[in-house]
This record gives C-alpha cells, structure tokens and sequence, in this order.
C-alpha cells in the first residue's frame, strides 16, 4: 500500500514544478511582448494594448492546453518521427524546472514516510491572504462608485451609452462591463468649454468602444491571482498608459484640435479625483506630462508597416506554435518509452529462463540466438538488459555495481508451439522477450527520459563493405534463423549477423550510442579483430575491474593491431562519425539480484 503522506508530497512536487514552469513561461512572454513593444513604439497605441493585454491572459493559460495539443496531433498522425535538437531545445527552456520522474515510483517501493514540515501550507496561507487583501481593496473602490452611481442623474447627452451627472468629485469616467454608463461630475460645464467637453466626450466614448473596461477587468483577475509576480503589476501600468494614448490618438483623428483637448484634460485633473478603480475608464490615467507632450508635439505612425505587420504576425505563430512542437517533441518520448513494454508484450513469451552465476574459470562471453531462444554465457546483467531494451551502455543508467560486474549464465526457451514465431524476428524483438522474466525474477522497475548525448554513425567507408552475405539466416534452412555473436578480448566473430546487432556490439566497446546509417539491410558473416585499449568500456572489464574472468591466461592481443576505428574501416569497409543528438535513455529506479532456480 502506497503511504499517503508520499503520495502528498508526490503531488505537491508535481503543482510546485508545474506552477514555476507557467510563471517562467509567462515571465519570458511578458519580456517579449515588451521587446515587440518597443519595435513598435512610434506605432498605434490600439496595437501595443493588445500586445499587453496577450502578456496578461498567459498568465491565465498554461503552455500545457497548447502542448496537449501537439500531442494530440502528433498521437493521431500514428507515424515514426525523430524528435529534432529544436524540440529538445524548447522543451529545456520552455520546462526549466523539470519534475523528477523518479518521485512516484520512490513513494511506492520505498514506503518512506516524510515527517518533516512542509512549507507549502504555509506558502498557500500567504497566497491566501494576499489574494483577500487584493478583492477587499477593490470590493471598497467598487461599492464607492457604484453607491456614486446609484445617487447620480441622467442627463441628455447625444452619446451611445447612458449620461449620469453625480455630486462626487470623481473625474468623468466609464463605470460597468457589459452595460456600462458614463458618470460625469456635478458642474463640470462651468470648468470646461464647449469644444474641451465635446473632446472629452470623445475620450469616453471611445473607451465604451473599446471594451476597456472588459478587458481590463481580465486583467484583474490576473492580479488577484498572481500579486505576488511584480511584473503582473508592471503589466498593469502598460495597459493604463496604453488605453489613454489609444483614445488620445482616436479624438485626434476625429478633428479635435491638440490645444483644446490637451486644455481639456488639464482642466479635469484640476477639478477632479481620479477613479480610484482601474477598470473605470477615465481620462487622466498613465502619466499626465508625457500624454500632454504626445498630444501637443508627437506625430504618431498610425498605420503599422509590412514589416511590422510580418514581426507581430511572426511572433504571434512562433508563441503558439512552439508549444505545440514541444507538445510533438513529448509525444515522440512517450512513444519511445512504450517501444520496449510494447515489444515485449507482443512477442512470444519464454516457458523457461534459466538464470545463474557463470563460473569465473570460463573466459569470454557468448550471446547465441538459436531456434527455440535464447543462450547467453558469462554475460552481465547490464548487457543482457541493453540487449532487452534495444539501448547502448550511455543510454541505461542507475544500475548498481553487481549488475555491471557479477557475470551470468542464461538459458532460455519458448513452448515448442511458439518456437515457429521466433523466425524473422529481428535481434532486437528477440531481445526484447527478455524483459518479461527480468521484470519478475529481478524486481526491475525503470522509467524512460529523453538526453541531449554524444553518438557515433556507423556509415559506408570509401571503398565500400567488406562483409560476406550470411548463409545462416535463410528461413528455408533445415533449422531455421540460427544467429550468433562470439565475442572476446578484441575480437567479435559474427554468424548471420544484423547491421544493427553489430551497432549495439560496437557501442559496448566505444561507450556511447551508434546508430546505423550504412544502409545494410542483410545478415553477414565476418571475423574483426583488433588491439583492444586498456581503458575501454564495460565490454572487456570483469568483476575486479580488469580483463574478464579468465581472459588472464588467454594470449594477448598483438599490441601492434590496429584500433578498433582503424579494423572497422580496413576489415569490414565501415567506419564511424560523430554526431549528437537527443536520445532515449532507461533509469534503472530498482532491481534486485536474481531469485536462484
């Protein structure tokens, strides 16, 4: 039974991590729209709003709707696709704060209960409170001019929306979301003259057509819930400044004259208090002095050019559409990590799997595919697992010492029924019928995660193969595929060999992944032979970190041979490149030593 108090802490980990991805998400959309804004700073102030306004609802949309999407796209096209270094990309900057797979299979092997004190209830305590504090201030500034409006009077103004005149001191503003009203203040005819009024009007009016108030209510919202990010607030102040310019720039286009209007305004701010509710539109808001300059001094470039129009058309695709590529990037991942579970749980089981420790006095190691399964001797856990999965030694991580070192010996058989089935199944399907009785007789749990790691691609050399087509593998021989890899201290002797068992062999010796780009589609015989270096990989090491168990008494490589790079080219007509690239990896999260049979 899993602890419930791991579970909790499961969970809070999974919405702490998810909750510092969206604020890091939001915080580098928030610095892009600025960046846009500023490109268009001698532009329409209408274009800049928007900008903010788009910064502002992120906060409210996680990147995680658009990345289902990729997902879901990419799900139902039901297609192999290789997950390019610009998904990988965007998935480490667009996630920084990645969740550790390991968490939930830790809460269920290990049972460890935490009992320290957890600070999250803290911390939601203190959202909490600041989340109160921001409604209880607006809730104060609302019933105040909502109490303005219920004791005002109509008045006969020729405008879209109902004129109310109040006793407040309160400047001339927009008050409502869906039926708004204009509120002007007692007497403001004998501060104003006909034209400053008529300007004034205009300001308002286009703040009904707008829907400033809607959307700057949207904006709210986002306060409430993240007071804590300063920039939600720095954001606020863009809106406001951007609005007032906008409807600035809307009653200079109509024909007020910039001195009557900019006397207007100035007049106003004489009089009266601005409304204490941002979502009131009103006319003093954003700062009074450059508004004053702008509108008597300014030439605005109404009209966005094609360039600016192809930026904000650029920048508003790349916002969608890279979460959606990170959202195909993840679904190549998940289909990755279910290649080797659903392998296996198509292929033929084994009836029988003998497992024991090999004895130190045989040297070498064999791994032979025959017509009813498979037999290994003297092989590693770690290796019989990478053949299991189908990865390289740089691709299986977290196994414990006694699986690279301790060596074993196993024999295993399918039903004699199934025994036809094995024919044509490629090395890495036969492989994969290995997992089953590892996952039950070693207690093996793992988890799949994707890494940015160094490869080598086996390619053609100059002059092309030098490998002999296998006569081994004909399916019309009398006993059927029979393949089989020997394997020694600088030496691999292959029979009916795949290209791509080779890569795996290879790999082992090199230590890191290889990945076939020869082309070679057949199966081959062939003898490689060359001077193994003292420092290589787990291949050539036994227990005590040296030569495998009784390689001591075998002759020595000729210390003159050429390197494995160098026999590759001369004897088989391959050579290899790197490269790099992300990569499928297995985690080993726990496995045990084998159950004796």
């Amino acid at each position: 039974m899993i602890p419930i108090a791991n579970l909790q802490d499961v969970v809070r980990q999974s919405y702490a991590t998810a909750l510092l991805n969206h604020l890091w998400q939001s915080t580098m959309i928030v610095l892009t729209m600025w960046i846009l804004a500023q490109a268009l700073r001698k532009n329409r102030a209408g274009t800049r709003y928007w900008l903010w306004m788009a910064a502002s609802i992120k906060f409210l949309v996680p990147f995680s709707v658009l990345i289902a999407a990729g997902e879901s796209i990419r799900t139902a096209m039901q297609s192999p696709m290789q997950r390019f270094d610009v998904a990988a990309a965007v998935d480490q900057f667009a996630e920084p704060f990645p969740a550790s797979p390991q968490a939930f299979a830790i809460a269920m092997q290990t049972g460890n209960v935490h009992h320290g004190i957890s600070i999250a209830p803290f911390l939601l305590v203190i959202w909490a409170c600041g989340f109160l504090a921001v409604l209880v201030s607006w809730g104060r500034s609302w019933w105040r001019i909502h109490r303005a409006v219920q004791q005002a009077l109509p008045l006969s103004l020729p405008l879209a929306v109902p004129v109310l005149s109040s006793k407040s001191l309160l400047e001339p503003g927009v008050f409502g979301l869906f039926r708004p009203v204009l509120l002007l203040p007692e007497g403001i005819l004998d501060h104003l003259e006909k034209a400053q009024l008529e300007a004034i009007l205009a300001h308002e009016s286009c703040h009904v057509r707008r829907r400033d108030n809607l959307t700057f209510a949207i904006h709210m919202v986002v306060e409430a819930l993240f007071w804590f990010h300063p920039l939600v607030w720095w954001i606020r102040t863009r809106l406001v400044a951007e609005r007032e310019l906008a409807c600035d720039e809307a009653v200079l286009q109509a024909g007020s004259e910039a001195e009557v209007y900019a006397e207007g305004i100035l007049n106003v701010c004489k009089f009266y208090v601005e409304s204490p509710l941002a979502c009131v539109s009103g006319v003093s808001g954003s700062d009074l002095k450059k508004r004053i300059v702008r509108i008597m001094s300014e030439k605005v470039e109404l009209r966005l050019g094609l360039g600016r129009k192809i930026l904000l058309a650029a920048a508003g695709v790349a916002i969608v559409a890279l979460p959606i590529v990170l959202g195909l990037g993840h679904t190549v991942e998940l289909l990755a990590q279910s290649n080797a579970d659903a392998a296996a749980a198509s292929l033929p089981k084994y009836e029988v799997a003998t497992i024991k420790p090999a004895k130190d006095d045989e040297p070498g190691r064999m791994l032979m595919f025959n017509p009813s399964g498979v037999k290994m001797k003297g092989m590693p856990i770690e290796e019989v697992l990478r053949s299991a999965f189908g990865v390289e030694e740089d691709r299986l991580l977290g196994l414990p010492g006694w699986a690279k070192s301790s060596r074993f010996d196993i024999d295993a058989k399918v039903d004699a029924a199934d025994a036809p089935k094995l024919e044509g199944l490629t090395p890495d399907q036969r492989g994969a019928m290995l997992l089953p009785p590892f996952v039950d007789r070693f207690n093996l749990k793992y988890h799949h995660e994707v890494k940015e790691l160094p490869l080598y691609a086996l390619v053609l050399a100059k002059n092309g193969p030098k490998l002999t087509e296998s006569k081994q593998a004909d399916p019309s021989s009398k006993d059927g595929p029979h393949r089989m890899m020997m394997m020694g201290r600088g030496s691999l002797d292959g029979q009916g060999t795949s290209i791509e068992t080779l890569t795996h062999v290879i790999s082992m010796h090199v230590g890191r992944t290889v990945i076939d780009k020869t082309g070679l589609t057949g199966t081959y015989d062939f003898k490689l032979t060359w001077t193994p270096d003292e420092g290589a990989g787990p291949m050539m090491k036994g227990p005590g970190g040296g030569g495998a168990p009784g390689t001591e008494s075998a002759p020595p490589p000729d210390a003159g041979g050429p390197t494995l790079l160098t026999a590759l080219q001369e004897q088989l007509g391959l050579k290899l490149e790197s490269e790099k690239g992300p990569v499928d990896v297995i985690v080993i999260d726990h496995i045990d030593p084998p159950s004796p049979n």
